[in-house]
Parts: C-alpha cells; structure tokens; sequence
C-alpha cells in the first residue's frame, strides 16, 4: 500500500482525488489548507468513514517546514495546492506567485530531499492561452494571458528544471476545463446552474463566445491515478482532456433549456476580460494520456452535467449567488 500526500485536499479536485484514492486502496495523507476556523474544506463533507481513515495535515503550501514535515514518510505526492481563479488573480497577483510558484518549489525541494518516489505536478490548459491549433497537444507554445496562467507555466517550468537538473521522477499533470460537484461559484458551469436554480431568469455571464473542452471531475481524478501508475509518463507533460468542446453561450442555452426555459442570458460587464486576457478557445488532444496510461473517460458530457445539477440542488445553501464570486 503506497503512503500519498495530495495538496490541496480540501478543495474541488483534491476532494474528488483524495476520495478515489482511499477507494483504491491507497493510504492517504491530506494536506489541508490551516485556518482558525479547523474548517477542511470539502474533505468535511466525506462520509465519516471515509474522513476517519484520511491523516490530515494542516499547513500552508507556501510554508517550506510544514511541507516537508507533511511529505515525511510519503511514496507518492500528488500537487493541486493552488489559487486558481483567474479574475482574483489581476489585482493579487503577488499571492499567485508566492503559492503556484514559491509553493510548488516547497514541494520539489522537500522530495528531492526525502528521495520522494513520484512528484505529480498539477498544470493548466491556461497555460496554452487561446489555441493557435486544435486539437492542443503538449507542444503547443505556452502563453501567459492572465497573472494566473503566468504562475502556472512557471510552477511548470520549475517542475522540468527538477526533473532535467537532478532525475526526479516528476509528471506534470494538465487538466482541461474541469467541473462537477464541489466546484466553487467562481466557475462558469456552477455559476450557472446556481443562478438558475435559485429561480433566476436574468443570467448573469461574461463573455459567450469562448469554447471549453469540459472534464468531469471523477474523470480528471481517475486521469491522475491512471498517470501516476506509468513509469512511462515519468519526465513528461499531459494533456487530460475530451477532444470535445462547447461555447459558454452554447452551454448555457442548454442548461437554461434543462432547468428553467423562461431564462434569458445578461451579458455582465463586471464579468467580462480583458479582451487581451481572455482565452478564446481550448480544445485539448488526449492522444498522449492514452498512449502512456489506460484511462479513459467513463462520463459523457450529459451524465456529467446531471450528476452536477443534482449535487448543486442539495447544496445550493452552500453559495452565495447574488455575489459575482471572483
């Protein structure tokens, strides 16, 4: 049974991975962002046999000492701890640069000092800016078109230099648009549904034109698992991603269509990016995942988004939707 450290646990997608994991049998140590309130994020919504089997730890990513206190005794570390909202990162961007950049190097210096057995890095097809070709593959030019992005192919970077300078075994791991239950307000597809259910018929949204190759969330997991397992993918970048894609004006058609018909959409100026910074189209390859691993997505786009709109009708207590959550 391999010991695994996931950062970032307490968020959407270290949630989700962190559960598959116990499932898989591993033994799982959660790495949980500290605060007064002994809150754990989404963990605290794990049934209780699940949380009791867990170790929690408590830190801060961009603190070095507790990040080598929490990879102390770990086989494999999987590494989501991140800021990753886009419009939060135009008037933050030091906090961007101090936990994607700074909090990732905590965790490349810690394994190479523990001699840590695998290091997955968490990417993002933000890196790639809007597509100059389709479908992206891994050797699409990297453009920073937001703070946040700029942080990630830096983490990134900074993740090849540590495999290239002293052989560490490091995968850099690059999720495409994910979404599902858990997802915070700050991400178009929960935006929506939120609104929507909530009774509204103004839906407020930004841009409409930008298209989104969609993961659901149990899909992006098991896309972690499945390249952690190959010796193949040592060394290298991948994609997780559908080959699919839909506009945001398109997705919410369709969702106003399931929900509630007599919505029409707001275009919100508050809403709207830098026309520079926004990324006009990601559409990802998966021909490298498959040809290195053997996932494959189990989730059409349709179940997906059922499984989204029933987990947000039961939770719709948990968002604030009368707030553009940045």
């Amino acid at each position: 049974m391999k010991k695994v450290l996931v950062t970032g646990a307490d968020g959407f997608i270290g949630s989700h991975l962190t559960e598959l994991l116990l499932e898989e049998g591993y033994d799982v140590r959660a790495f949980a962002y500290y605060n007064s309130f002994n809150t754990w994020g989404w963990l605290d919504t794990l049934p209780k046999d699940k949380l009791n089997s867990i170790d929690v730890f408590t830190g801060d990513i961009r603190d070095p000492n507790g990040v080598r206190k929490a990879m102390e005794g770990i086989d494999e570390v999987f590494h989501l701890a991140a800021l990753i909202a886009i419009p939060f990162s135009y008037h933050s961007p030091d906090s961007y640069v101090d936990t994607n950049i700074k909090g990732t190097l905590n965790v490349l210096q810690a394994a190479r000092d523990l001699n840590t057995e695998r290091v997955l890095v968490t990417s993002t097809s933000e890196v790639y800016g809007t597509a100059q070709y389709v479908p992206i593959d891994e050797k699409h030019p990297f453009q920073g078109q937001s703070p946040y992005s700029a942080t990630k192919i830096g983490a990134d970077r900074i993740a090849e230099s540590f495999y290239r300078s002293f052989n560490m075994p490091i995968t850099i791991v690059r999720p495409f648009n994910t979404y599902g239950p858990r997802q915070s307000a700050r991400a178009v597809i929960p935006t929506i549904i939120t609104q929507l259910l909530a009774g509204k018929e103004e839906i407020r949204l930004g841009s409409l034109t930008p298209t989104r190759d969609f993961n659901y969330v149990k899909d992006t997991a098991r896309g972690f698992i499945e390249i952690a397992k190959s010796e193949k993918a040592i060394g290298e970048e991948i994609n997780i991603a559908t080959e699919n894609e839909i506009s945001i004006g398109e997705l919410a058609s369709e969702l106003i269509r399931q929900i509630n018909p007599k919505a029409k959409i707001i275009c919100d100026d508050d809403r709207i990016r830098p026309e520079k910074s926004e990324v006009e189209r990601l559409l990802g390859s998966n021909k490298k995942i498959k040809s290195l691993t053997n996932w494959e997505p189990k989730y059409s786009f349709e179940e997906g988004i059922a499984e989204t709109i029933n987990w947000l009708k039961n939770n719709l207590d948990k968002y604030k939707i009368d707030i553009y959550n940045i």
